[in-house]
């Protein structure tokens, strides 16, 4: 009797050692490896050569002076009976009247740029306010509104008190 495939075996254990092994054919996997070095060759970003950038160095002996943060410029204000005076460094003086603020401030503010010319300041430079105790607030943020709308950058409000004789 024909048994299909199993008449040609005498023993059916032998059917299950013919089968295939599986295992892993090299040569697509080669070819994988080398698909992926190209793309991440193609895709990646190279950085220029260093050298290549402008660069001048110093010859040796010679000795380069550094430039220091500049003093700051300092304003000192004080009140004034109803009115508010700043002195501008050592050189300006300016009242601002508690009648005609916006005049006081424009004047003020045409001191500051005259003393910062003359004194080749920048506007990036330290700008130090002094208040003394009894000044109002409203005189102090309308000049600190001044001094920032003229472009400076570095301002700093000093902590201490102003002695009276300071300011004349």
């Amino acid at each position: 009797m024909q048994l299909g495939i199993f008449s040609q075996v005498n023993n059916p254990r032998e059917i299950f050692k013919r089968r295939t092994v599986i295992g892993l054919r090299m040569a697509p996997m080669i070819d994988v490896i080398f698909l992926l070095l190209l793309f991440f060759l193609v895709a990646a970003k190279w950085r220029p050569r260093e050298d290549f950038l402008p660069m001048q160095l110093s010859t040796a002996g010679v000795s380069v002076q550094t430039v220091g943060k500049p003093e700051p410029l300092l304003i000192q204000i004080s009140q004034n009976n109803a009115d508010c005076r700043v002195q501008i460094g050592s050189l300006y003086v300016v009242d601002i009247a508690s009648t005609n603020t916006e005049q006081g401030l424009a004047s003020m503010m045409g001191k500051i740029r005259q003393c910062l010319l003359e004194q080749k300041r920048y506007a990036c430079d330290p700008v130090e306010i002094a208040c003394a105790a009894d000044v109002k607030w409203e005189n102090l943020a309308k000049i600190y509104n001044v001094l920032v709308g003229m472009g400076l950058t570095d301002i700093t409000f000093r902590m201490t008190e102003v002695s009276p004789d300071v300011i004349p």
